[in-house]
């Protein structure tokens, strides 16, 4: 099947039409913004809080890394609200070559050194990295445990309030409060040029964070299937109810187990709503072929769907090649030269080098760090 064809057996929910049917112009746009928020918020994330009164940062240590190619900030921030305070760990890792890099915040399930950071390869390409480990912002138990972390600054309740926030939206800001940071206290680096990446879970909460976040220059999100770039309707990986007996569910708001079963491909929302709240800043999504549970052509049509929100904002999304008669991606290719880039790597679910080289060569061209190929 073509690319059309694909995503008309997909059924996805129109971007550019407001929920009273009025077609979308530039000059509506912020507004029908709102309203994919508020979709997303009631239906899937929950509503994410106010940012809280304070956030400071106390450096812990400094040290040389990689042969003295970067320096390295060990920093605790800490979160101040009314109802109290909650301090985590980041590492900042600045390359000394470089005035003020852009900089990756990389939402990250273990601290450096880990098998998905190729520490070394990213400094070396005149990047910073900033690694916020995400249960060191809150747990991640998959019992529905939101006594701690961030979640104990807001009372979160007990239980939950249909469309109060998961777990997901706790973590997505933990990272929009490291960005604070970065632009209070770290003049070093270029905080505008800010990416926040992820994979899995955290590729899903790095499109939340971007979507919420508009001070986010750019998003890249890694194999984050269901609840991230890959469209939920008529789709053949993970399904609500693979998240409620895994206990999952907690990353979402409660309204989420609503739609399990035959009201998946009911839903009032789609994941291109998620993506196109992006635009019309740079996205990049990564796939890998045999990820079954993560749906890679699903997160293929998604960008492709979503890519109308940049279209409209007068910015080239998803720039498909030429000469391959509307077929999706094959493994090995690379879609760069648009506003949206999609990278489809063989192999399995996880964050390979090959990724970040991807990531990396779609970042340079879109920070003016290097010239963009013909398509």
């Amino acid at each position: 099947m073509t690319i059309e064809q694909l995503l008309a057996a997909r059924g996805y929910p129109p971007i550019l039409r407001t929920e009273d049917g009025a077609p979308v112009t530039r000059g509506t746009w912020s507004a029908r913004r709102a309203e994919l928020r508020r979709l997303l918020e009631r239906y899937s994330y929950g509503s994410t809080p106010d940012g809280p009164v304070r956030v400071s940062g106390r450096t812990l240590g400094e040290a040389a890394v990689c042969g003295g190619l970067a320096v390295l900030r060990r920093t605790e921030l800490t979160l101040e609200t009314e109802k109290g305070a909650v301090s985590f760990p980041i590492e900042i890792y600045s390359p000394r070559a470089v005035q003020r890099p852009p900089v990756l915040l990389h939402l990250a399930f273990r601290p450096v050194p880990d098998r998905y950071i190729p520490l070394e390869a990213i400094l070396r390409a005149g990047y910073a990295l900033v690694v916020a480990v995400y249960t060191d912002m809150m747990n991640d138990g998959h019992t529905g445990d939101f006594s701690n972390g961030i979640a104990s600054l807001f009372g979160v309740g007990v239980p939950r309030h249909p469309d109060e926030w998961g777990k997901i939206g706790m973590w997505a800001y933990g990272a929009s409060r490291v960005l604070d940071y970065l632009f209070s206290d770290c003049p070093g680096l270029d905080a505008a040029r800010t990416a926040v990446v992820g994979h899995s879970r955290l590729g899903k909460t790095a499109l939340w964070c971007a979507a919420l976040d508009e001070r986010f220059a750019a998003a890249v999100s890694n194999d984050s299937g269901y609840g991230g770039a890959a469209s939920s309707r008529r789709g053949t990986g993970e399904r609500v109810e693979d998240f409620i007996r895994c206990g999952s569910w907690d990353w979402f708001c409660e309204r989420f187990k609503d739609f399990g079963g035959a009201a998946e491909d009911r839903k009032p929302y789609d994941q291109s709503f998620l993506l196109a709240m992006i635009a019309p800043r740079p996205l990049f999504v990564s796939s890998a072929s045999e990820d079954a549970a993560a749906d890679p052509l699903a997160e293929f049509l998604t960008t492709v769907h979503a890519s109308a929100a940049w279209e409209l904002l007068g910015r080239p999304g998803l720039i498909l090649p030429d000469g391959r008669g509307g077929e999706p991606p094959r493994p090995g290719d690379e879609l760069i030269a648009g506003n949206v880039g999609y990278h489809l790597r063989a192999g399995r679910h996880a964050l390979m080098p090959e990724d970040w080289a991807a990531c990396l060569r779609f970042l340079d061209l879109r920070f003016g760090r290097r010239s963009c190929p013909a398509p």
